[in-house]
């Protein structure tokens, strides 16, 4: 999106921010509504921003008007939900202002500003200001322990079904369950139980700590209301009540909050994200200015029109309309297919004629999805076809076991009393420490109410191995007790100790022997050079709690799921990951009863919510939008029946094309738009 024009400025004092002086600040490229939302700074604001209506060049032109109008930047709060989201917009804002004045400005995640107001005063409520941010994988990995030692031999309960009613409880104040003596009660307890003890805390937690802060002690809560004396939080339809207490905490008595979304895009309902927060804005900030976006800048009028007439269905919604400005050329294309076979075969030859003939190129390409599941066709399609192609959502970086071994030791280093990361690290690489030792350790920790690192250091824990036993384990304490003042020192060089806590511990040594393939290896060492490397690169740049804010950055990285769209391809993508991003030509495949809209929203009475999730996929649509639904479809080896989703035919006909799949195959191409695409047929196929 091209940003408009502030003129760039120079500050004799850039504490005072005072933009006024400076060359004219061009609202002239806004709409009449954004510029409203532009220039009204006072008061609680929410600005409901369609799809497409330049929503994040409004926040940003706000935020550079509050500067230009006397604002500190430093008093402005900037809330959003994604890492990636929170960097584009210092990006943005620092191609607007001097970059000294952008820095003062606070953009962050919201768990990434509970981490700031926990570190400094997390004491106060039983913690120590070192606690351990836990990370999925973390979460994993205690509440297996737990299962296991709770659960009886005829009982079984699914770790991550666990973690869902956990994470749910803590959101929403309710036990996971009202009885007695059930395993996923007892589960529950020891989970919150054991994190306390360990110093550690999960991102459900932050929200829930900070707020229990800011609620019990009217110090901490002003100091935060001094410091952030204008808030903006983006995509506000995706925010759970913690998250609104959060922001009603901080705000001060003049309520400058504003907020900036849309309702008709709330699809994470099921990730506990409360819609009624937008939709009753006024219950929680009293009188607030309502400013409605609605001139879409991404797509043409068919695609919108046919949108709308699907989104008006839902009962539960702020009235709004989008239209375009940007001409139709042709209509929204309803695409009936004999089989998910077809359906696949009919997207990729569609794709290689774009490519040939339209020369589109593959990133120009999207196939939205309601379940993972059908890209299973799709992608084996593609790549008979050897047509470039990425699925969004791979395996992070930091789930990658060589990185979660090296992030283990860093946090054991960092508070050791972590159990979890201890267990992970304590004989990796095999240092003699066999499996008993570490039993009796475990053992013993409960009996003595303790950590296991206070355990292994425990005259009478220590009393009960062999010599060779308590020699390796003494060894193993001596090695991270070490590194352990030097790489928390202020401003450490933690990077350049951990290369050698490395070496001395023979990693890649032993990556080297565990791994099947001399490919596998050397791909897993790369991450490994690659991680040192960014801790490097951490530390250059000067933090004061370096390897701290290190590890605080990582575990927040990991907060949202982020998917890498830097490699090229055609886009693979679920509907829910689909939101925020834009595609010329977009192909929404599988819409049909029981996937779109998924059978549980049927039985769990969220059939608003799933239509929400289809106004979403197509509203990534620019230039063309196809939809599809199979006659038949095979799941689990059987051929199923499928009907076309009832969303289908709630569409207004206006701008719709309906046809059968040999209907659709069977539009001529003329001369030349043949004679491409059959020469890029004939390349295919010479490479095969």
């Amino acid at each position: 999106m091209t940003f408009f024009l502030l003129a760039l400025i120079d500050l004799k004092d850039s504490v005072g921010c005072n933009l006024k002086n400076k060359k004219t600040f061009n609202l002239s490229l806004l709409n009449t509504a954004q510029r409203e939302a532009v220039e009204h700074l006072y008061g609680p604001v929410l600005i409901l921003a369609g799809a497409g209506t330049g929503k994040t060049r409004t926040v940003i032109s706000r935020l550079v008007n509050m500067l230009r109008q006397g604002v500190s930047s430093s008093e402005i709060l900037a809330v959003t939900f994604t890492n990636k989201a929170a960097i584009e917009m210092r990006e943005r804002i620092g191609q607007m202002i001097p970059k000294d004045v952008a820095k003062e400005m606070t953009v962050c995640t919201f768990h990434s500003l509970c981490v700031r107001i926990l570190r400094k005063d997390i004491e106060k409520i039983g913690y120590k200001n070192n606690f351990t941010i836990y990370t999925a994988s973390d979460q994993v990995g205690l509440v297996r322990k737990l299962i296991s030692r709770h659960s009886a031999k005829d009982e079984s309960l699914d770790h991550n079904f666990a973690i869902s009613l956990i994470g749910r409880s803590k959101n929403k104040g309710i036990p996971v369950s009202d009885k007695e003596g059930t395993l996923i009660g007892e589960i529950e307890v020891a989970y919150n139980n054991e994190l306390k003890l360990l110093n550690a805390v999960d991102f459900d937690d932050l929200l829930i700590l900070a707020v229990k802060l800011l609620k019990e002690d009217s110090s901490i809560k002003n100091f935060w209301r001094e410091r952030f004396k204008f808030i903006t939080v983006d995509e506000f339809q995706d925010t759970n009540h913690k998250q609104m207490e959060l922001i009603q905490l901080l705000s001060g008595s003049e309520q400058n909050v504003c907020v900036v979304g849309d309702d008709d895009q709330s699809i994470y309902g099921w990730r506990g994200a409360e819609i009624r927060n937008i939709l009753e804005f006024e219950r929680f900030f009293k009188s607030p200015k309502t400013i409605t976006l609605e001139q879409n800048y991404r797509s043409n009028q068919a695609i919108l029109h046919t949108a709308n007439s699907s989104i008006s269905h839902n009962l539960g919604r702020r009235s709004k309309s989008l239209w375009s400005k940007i001409d139709s050329k042709e209509n929204v294309r309803i695409i009936a297919m004999p089989g998910d076979e077809e359906e696949a075969q009919f997207v990729v030859d569609e794709i290689l004629e774009m490519t040939a003939t339209e020369k589109r190129s593959y990133e120009d390409i999207a196939i939205l999805f309601r379940m993972n599941s059908l890209s299973r066709m799709f992608e084996s399609k593609l790549r008979e076809y050897k047509i470039p192609y990425k699925v969004i959502g791979g395996q992070s970086f930091f789930d990658r076991r060589e990185i979660k071994d090296l992030l283990a030791y860093l946090t054991v280093i960092k508070n050791q009393d972590d159990d979890i990361n201890l267990l992970r690290v304590i004989n990796n690489p095999p240092r003699g420490i066999g499996a008993t030792t570490v039993s009796m350790a475990v053992e013993k920790s409960r009996e003595f109410k303790t950590s296991i690192s206070s355990t292994l250091q425990n005259p009478e824990y220590i009393s009960n191995l062999s010599k060779k036993g308590a020699s390796k384990v003494d060894a193993f304490i001596d090695l991270i007790e070490s590194y352990r003042a030097p790489m928390i020192a202020e401003f450490g060089s933690f990077g350049i100790l951990f290369k050698q806590l490395v070496e001395e511990i023979g990693y890649i040594d032993y990556l080297g022997r565990s791994c099947k393939t001399d490919s596998e290896f050397q791909n897993r060492r790369n991450n490994i050079f690659e991680f040192i490397d960014s801790m490097k690169a951490y530390q250059e740049r000067g933090k004061k709690n370096g390897l701290e804010d290190f590890l605080d950055d990582i575990a927040l990285q990991q907060d949202r799921d982020e998917d890498d769209d830097s490699q090229g391809g055609v886009s693979l993508i679920t509907l829910h990951a689909a939101k925020g991003l834009e595609f010329p030509a977009v192909y929404m495949v599988g819409v049909e009863e029981g996937i779109l809209p998924h059978q549980r929203s049927l039985e769990e009475g969220t059939k608003e919510e799933e239509r929400r999730l289809f106004y979403v996929g197509m509203t990534r649509a620019m230039e063309r939008l196809t939809m599809s639904y199979c006659v038949n479809r095979k799941k689990y080896g059987e051929v199923i029946r499928g009907e076309p989703s009832a969303f289908l035919e709630e569409l207004d006909p206006t701008y719709i094309d309906v046809m059968t799949n040999d209907e659709a195959m069977g539009a001529p191409l003329d001369d030349g738009d043949a004679q491409a695409y059959f020469s890029r047929m004939k390349e295919m196929l010479d490479e095969n």
